[in-house]
């Protein structure tokens, strides 16, 4: 492609169980990663009727950090680290896996009582080589410690990294870009090739236009490395700027588990199939007060 888009990537959907729909734009054949991030995700929008809810039975991950990023609903994290919270929208969970950590996500009690809306992003990214086995951490940022500003006609939100002018508090080691962008008016912006080494938008909702190539709602665009490049939101639209620089050599993926050693994905899955029914183990503790349930190893 041409005009400001190197690739332009359509997701894909899939149904994770009890009409719980996700569209998933990577990692795909045409494009692994977009500086960091390995895995995104596009969940909802999805209505729960009172009594109704969704649940993610604890799970594990290694070699990665997995980013909650809610526009409507809540999701009650716990983990093995001991970390309880409900998470709600514009707040961001981040959980860096590292050498192991394991999780569950479920709808939070009072909102199974009422029902509620759901519709966000879940999204991972790789840590860089030196990380992969660091220790397991968890980092909950509401939505008022989030850098949120107008320009050019469009609302922003700096969810990680740094983006016009303002830096997000959330630690990473790595050179990362994940901005949300609303448009109710509509907005024209330039989107300036010094705001990462590789960037992409993501249209959640609503249409958008690139030197007039058109897009919608679930489509992402891969944008030219080095330069300058003109984005058009219709009113209406939301979506996200993502990217980073490149990452530090290729990743496996393998069902939760990332790594740039393929025999660490497989100790991993190991680890987890011995560790069912024994308390858990030294990398993949049970979840305190979630431990009656998990997703096995496909």
């Amino acid at each position: 492609m041409s005009d400001g888009i190197s690739k332009a990537l359509t997701s894909k959907a899939h149904d994770l169980g009890g009409g719980f729909r996700v569209r998933r734009v990577l990692p795909q054949v045409a494009q692994r990663m977009v500086g960091p991030f390995i895995f995104f995700d596009h969940f909802g929008p999805a209505t729960y009727a009172p009594g109704d809810g969704f649940d993610v039975l604890p799970h594990p991950h290694i070699g990665i950090a997995t980013v909650t990023y809610l526009f409507d609903g809540a999701i009650r994290h716990r983990d093995s680290l001991g970390t309880d919270i409900v998470i709600r929208p514009g707040a961001v969970n981040w959980m860096t896996a590292g050498r192991g950590i394991v999780h569950s996500e479920r709808t939070p009690d009072a909102e199974r009582r009422t029902g509620q809306k759901m519709h966000g992003l879940q999204t991972w990214v790789a840590l860089p080589m030196p990380h992969e086995e660091a220790a397991p951490r968890f980092e909950h940022h509401p939505a008022e410690t989030l850098p949120a500003f107008e320009h050019k006609g469009a609302n922003m939100t700096v969810i990680a990294g740094k983006a016009f002018g303002r830096s997000s508090p959330v630690s990473f080691p790595w050179p990362i870009l994940y901005v949300a962008i609303d448009a109710p008016d509509g907005a024209s912006l330039i989107l300036p090739a010094h705001l990462a080494e590789e960037r992409a938008v993501y249209l959640v909702a609503g249409a958008a236009a690139i030197e007039g190539n058109q897009f919608g709602e679930g489509s992402m665009m891969i944008l030219e490395r080095g330069a300058d490049v003109p984005l058009r939101l219709e009113p209406g639209a939301t979506g996200i700027i993502c990217g980073g620089t490149a990452m530090d050599g290729p990743r496996r993926i393998e069902w939760n588990f990332v790594s740039s050693d393929p025999e660490r994905i497989e100790a991993a899955k190991r680890d987890w199939a011995t560790a069912a029914g024994t308390g858990g183990s030294e990398r993949f503790p049970n979840v305190p007060g979630d431990a009656d349930e998990r997703i096995p190893l496909p």
